[in-house]
C-alpha cells in the first residue's frame, strides 16, 4: 500500500525531473555554442580585410561571412540615403545616446550593397558627403533581427528601426546586397562616427543551466521529504 500511494507522486516528480534535467542540458549545450560563437567573431574580426565577393550575392553564405572585414569599391548614392535609429550606449568615438546610423547605397560594379557610414546624433542636421569613386572598408553583416518591440519603419520618411536591406530596398524601389557592410573608418569630417559595430551576444546560459539543475535538486529533495513523511505515517 505504501508504494502504491506513492507511485503518482513519484511518477509526477520523475516527469518534472526529466524536463528540468533536459532544460538544463539544452541550456549547456547553448552554452556551448555562444562561447564557440564568440571566439569564431572574434577572430574574423580581427582578420585582414579580404574583397567582397563578386557575384552570387543572393546566396552568399551569410553565417560564413557575418562579421568578416572586407572591401569594396564604388560610387555613393547620397540621394538614396536612409537612417536607423538606434541608442548608442557604448560607444567606441566620442558621440553617443538616441541617434542614427547613416546608411547609403554604394553603387559597384556588382550592384548596389547598403553601407553603414556610421553613426549621427538626433540633432545632426548634415554631415560630409563623399563623392566620385571610394574605398570602404567594413565588416560584412547580416540583417538584423526585429522583436515584438521593434517599431514599425517610417518607410516614407526614410527612417528605419532595424539594419535589415530588404525593407530599405523596398521603400527606395531599387534592389540591394542582402547583407550591409559596418564602415571601421571615419572618413573625412568626423561624421558618420564609423566603428560602432555592436558586437553583443548575451550570455546567461550557464546561469539559466544552473536555475533548472537547481530546480531539480530541489524537486527532488521535496519529494524525498514528502515520501519520507508518507512512509512514517503508515
Amino acid at each position: 500500500m505504501r508504494s502504491r500511494s506513492l507511485f503518482l507522486p513519484g511518477f509526477l516528480t520523475l516527469l518534472a525531473l526529466i524536463v528540468l534535467i533536459g532544460l538544463g542540458t539544452w541550456q549547456m549545450q547553448r552554452l556551448h555554442w555562444k562561447e564557440d560563437l564568440l571566439q569564431r567573431v572574434t577572430a574574423r574580426i580581427a582578420a585582414p580585410a579580404v574583397p567582397l565577393p563578386p557575384a552570387g550575392w543572393p546566396t552568399l553564405d551569410l553565417k560564413e561571412w557575418e562579421y568578416r572585414p572586407v572591401e569594396v569599391s564604388g560610387t555613393f548614392r547620397h540621394d538614396l540615403e536612409t537612417r536607423v535609429y538606434v541608442l548608442l550606449t557604448e560607444p567606441r568615438g566620442p558621440l553617443s545616446g538616441p541617434g542614427y546610423f547613416i546608411l547609403t547605397p554604394l553603387e559597384t560594379g556588382e550592384g548596389r550593397v547598403l553601407i553603414n557610414r556610421g553613426f549621427v546624433p538626433l540633432e545632426t542636421a548634415s554631415f560630409p558627403r563623399l563623392e566620385g569613386l571610394t574605398v570602404v572598408k567594413g565588416l560584412l553583416r547580416g540583417p538584423e533581427d526585429r522583436n515584438m518591440f521593434t517599431p514599425a519603419d517610417e518607410s516614407s520618411e526614410r527612417l528605419f528601426y532595424a539594419r535589415d536591406p530588404a525593407p530599405i530596398a523596398t521603400a527606395l524601389g531599387i534592389p540591394l546586397a542582402p547583407f550591409t557592410i559596418d564602415a571601421v573608418e571615419t572618413l573625412p569630417g568626423g561624421l558618420p562616427q564609423a566603428g560602432e559595430t555592436r558586437v553583443n551576444f548575451p550570455n546567461r546560459h550557464l546561469e539559466y543551466a544552473l536555475t533548472w539543475y537547481g530546480l531539480a535538486g530541489a524537486l527532488l529533495a521535496v519529494f524525498a521529504a514528502f515520501a519520507w513523511s508518507r512512509m512514517r505515517r503508515r
